[in-house]
């Protein structure tokens, strides 16, 4: 499976866009829509720190570094995931994994395999650090019921200190544009 166009605009709405490498709440450096190291190359680390020059370039090069990034979460949740998904438990699960990197050993994953009607809760077993939540929450409503929550009205562009701080918004796009800045997976 692969994730759809709202599961796409559900993770970049919890996310955000981030130009520059920035330290998230638990102090790992991240960069773009949500990505780490964990995830692969580049590493946020290393990168050029502060806001880049060209803040609509690198919004498009973080763009492209979701969609790579979401290939990589698409295959290890088709991976972990023995029974059959619909669309929206596929992107809560994608969501999930995207956050918590932890598909392979959540119990999430062991309930819904043995077939437990109730693995949905099984969400909420992963709320470090604590502001996550909200997130978890939404994930889980959506795995449960198909009601998206983002609704593509507000994905958060931040700007960046060279220390790595997030330092306030500099502009709000809306989930179309985002799709449409990443038309080759639509």
């Amino acid at each position: 499976m692969k994730i759809s166009n709202r599961g796409l605009i559900e993770i970049a709405e919890h996310e955000g866009i981030v130009p520059g490498p920035y330290l998230d709440s638990r102090g790992i450096w991240t960069w773009g829509i949500g990505h780490t190291a964990a995830a692969g190359d580049p590493d946020p680390e290393v990168m050029a720190r502060g806001m880049p020059d060209n803040v609509d370039d690198a919004i498009i090069g973080a763009l492209k570094q979701f969609d790579r990034d979401l290939n990589t979460y698409e295959r290890r949740v088709n991976q972990a995931i023995k029974g059959h998904l619909k669309q929206h438990q596929f992107d809560a699960l994608v969501s999930f994994d995207f956050n918590t990197g932890g598909i392979f050993k959540a119990r999430l994953t062991q309930r819904f395999n043995a077939g437990d009607p109730g693995a949905a809760d099984s969400f909420m077993g992963w709320l470090k650090p604590p502001e996550i939540r909200g997130r978890r929450v939404d994930e889980m409503h959506l795995f449960q019921t198909g009601d998206y929550g983002a609704n593509g009205d507000a994905i958060n562009v931040w700007r960046v200190d060279n220390k790595g701080r997030l330092r306030g918004l500099d502009r709000v796009m809306h989930g179309d544009d985002l799709l449409a800045m990443m038309r080759t997976r639509a």
